[in-house]
C-alpha cells in the first residue's frame, strides 16, 4: 500500500469518527455514541473484500480468560471452544470503540473479523451465521462483552456489514467455534502462568 492511501485512509477514519451517528437505546439497545463510519470510508476499504479471520493455533491469553466480574455479574471464561455451538442476539461495535484497546490487548479496529464474547476464550474463532439470510462470516474472539443478558456476541462493524445486519442493529445468529485446522484448540498457558 502506498503512503498516500495510507494517509487518506487515515483521514477518512478520523473524520468517520468525529461524526459518528448516535443509534437510540430504546430502539436498538446501543450506547450512546455508537454509529457507522461514513460511506467514502467503506468503499475507499471495499469491506467485502476484506477476508474471514483464519484460525490460527495460539496460546490462551493469560489475563482476558481469568474469572471477572462486570456490572456486578460474575463471568468464568471456558478454557477451550471445542464443540461450542449456540444460537442467540449478535450485536455490532461501531466507530465509538474505534481505538478501544480489547481484552486481549489489541487494538479494537473495525474493519477487522473481530468479536467480544462473555466466555469464549481469547482468542478463539468462530463462524457466526445469520439465521435470517443464511449469511455468514468467520471472526476471532479478542474481547469480552457484550453485557446484556439479552445478547450473545457483539460483531465488529465489517463482520455484521458482511452479515447485512447494520441496519436493524440485531440479529438473531447461529455461533459455532472453529478450530484450526479442524484440530482442538489447546488449553495452553505460558510456562510461568
Amino acid at each position: 500500500m502506498n503512503k498516500h492511501y495510507l494517509s487518506l485512509l487515515g483521514t477518512l477514519l478520523l473524520v468517520a469518527c468525529a461524526s459518528t451517528t448516535s443509534r437510540s437505546s430504546s430502539t436498538l439497545g446501543y450506547l450512546a455514541g455508537e454509529g457507522v463510519p461514513s460511506a467514502a470510508v467503506d468503499e475507499l476499504v471495499d469491506i467485502y473484500n476484506i477476508p474471514d479471520a483464519v484460525p490460527k493455533d495460539e496460546p490462551l491469553h493469560p489475563f482476558a480468560n481469568l474469572p471477572y466480574t462486570m456490572f456486578g455479574k460474575s463471568y468464568t471464561p471456558m478454557l477451550s471452544a471445542v464443540g461450542y455451538k449456540e444460537r442467540g442476539i449478535a450485536s455490532w461495535y461501531g466507530t465509538g470503540f474505534e481505538g478501544n484497546i480489547t481484552s486481549s490487548g489489541e487494538v479494537c479496529e473495525l474493519y477487522t473479523m473481530t468479536a467480544a464474547h462473555n466466555l469464549l476464550p481469547i482468542p478463539s474463532y468462530v463462524r457466526v451465521t445469520h439465521l435470517g439470510n443464511g449469511k455468514s462470516v468467520v471472526v476471532k474472539i479478542n474481547d469480552r462483552g457484550p453485557f446484556r443478558d439479552d445478547r450473545l456476541i457483539n460483531l465488529s462493524y465489517v463482520a455484521a456489514k458482511k452479515l447485512d445486519m447494520i441496519e436493524l442493529g440485531t440479529a438473531e445468529v447461529e455461533v459455532e467455534s472453529v478450530m484450526p485446522d479442524s484440530r482442538p484448540l489447546l488449553n495452553r498457558y505460558p510456562q510461568n502462568w
